[in-house]
């Protein structure tokens, strides 16, 4: 168990974020700049609206400490790849989806360790693990944007491979998600069991919550419908695979997976049952 959490959830990781990069052009990247307004749209949802909604879930349903501390990491995790599929699915601005996947990855090396370390401190109090906030952010730049960078490269050179080889490396990714995501809920199975009803309800909430202020906000925005319906997505499906990582590194391997991860694993399967009626209504209009 500690093999595959000290080597392997960090190498999954490491390869659905390379899926990532592999999939991303310097277009992405610019479209920051030609298309400002909707990014910054798309970013405060995900790095600011995501976070205080979160907290005020996890406060509003009393979750114990470390079932808090996994919820609010997992609000701290971007989109990732699944983000950008649910968006080509509900026929959103995929363009868009990927730049703000993209930049919120490598913004999150920056942000995450340091909100990271005050979730744990605030709800664990004396019982908190000790965290440090450079280990993470070192670690996250090795599994998290160091993949992305290296994705990037080889497409840059390599286009008609990386075209080639982005399919079959997205359906890897996917496997090690379900993996990752089964192994983490069998690790954690009684705490699982007795904390299924409140945290599951809790995680719905927060999860319709994200999806329908991510979209009202774009609305008022005045953005687009096709920008709305991305927003909306961004704002409710994060990177579950980083979340459950994250819990790991506060925590340790010494013990197994860390109940630290247990809210993003179950997110990882709940996510897609609340966003299924969101994409029909979304492909309906």
């Amino acid at each position: 168990m500690d093999l595959l959490i000290s080597v392997g959830l960090p190498l999954a990781l490491a390869i659905i974020m390379l899926s990532l990069g592999v999939g991303l052009e310097a277009a992405d990247f610019r479209r920051v700049f030609t298309r400002g307004f909707p990014f910054v749209i798309g970013a405060l949802s995900q790095v600011v609206l995501l976070p205080v909604v979160a907290f005020c879930i996890v406060t509003l349903f009393a979750l114990p400490p470390e079932i808090a501390v996994g919820v609010m990491l997992l609000s701290f995790c971007p989109g990732g790849v699944t983000s950008n599929i649910l968006s080509k699915l509900a026929q959103g601005d995929v363009a868009l989806s990927v730049t703000l996947t993209a930049v919120i990855s490598l913004l999150s090396i920056v942000t995450v360790p340091f909100l990271a370390a005050s979730s744990v401190a605030y709800f664990m109090g004396d019982s908190a693990p000790i965290v440090s906030v450079t280990d993470i952010a070192i670690a996250m730049f090795l599994i998290t944007t160091l993949p992305v960078a290296l994705g990037l490269t080889f497409r840059h050179y390599f286009r008609g491979l990386a075209m080639m080889i982005e399919g079959p490396l997205s359906k890897l990714a996917t496997l090690l998600f379900v993996l990752i995501v089964g192994v983490a809920l069998a690790g954690n199975w009684q705490l699982f069991v007795d904390n299924l009803g409140i945290m599951g309800a809790g995680l719905i909430t927060l999860n319709l919550s994200l999806l329908l202020l991510g979209l009202m906000l774009a609305r008022m925005a005045g953005l687009t419908w096709q920008e709305s319906k991305t927003i909306s997505i961004e704002t409710g499906i994060q990177n579950s695979t980083l979340g459950i990582t994250l819990a790991a590194l506060i925590t340790g391997t010494t013990t197994g997976f860390s109940p630290l991860a247990l809210p993003a694993a179950v997110y990882g399967i709940t996510m897609y049952i609340v966003a299924a009626p969101f994409l029909l209504w979304f492909r309906s209009r």
